[in-house]
């Protein structure tokens, strides 16, 4: 979807909706998986508890394109 974005510019929008419905369609597929929501809830649950003992932010971690 990105790549595709990329290269058409602001025709994107009807260029590239087969892309964006199989990225939507993943996506669902995650978030509706009850073990993945709460692996990311953990996660989160860790780092405020983290913060609220430290006052220090974590940096976020960047993630690259898989092209």
């Amino acid at each position: 979807f990105t790549k595709c974005c990329q290269e058409t510019g602001l025709l994107m929008v009807v260029k590239c909706r087969q892309e964006n419905t199989a990225l939507k369609d993943c996506l669902v597929g995650y978030y509706s998986d009850p073990s993945f929501y709460e692996e990311c809830k953990a996660e989160y649950l860790k780092q405020r508890e983290e913060y609220r003992a430290t006052g220090i932010k974590k940096k976020r971690q960047k993630f690259t394109p898989n092209m």
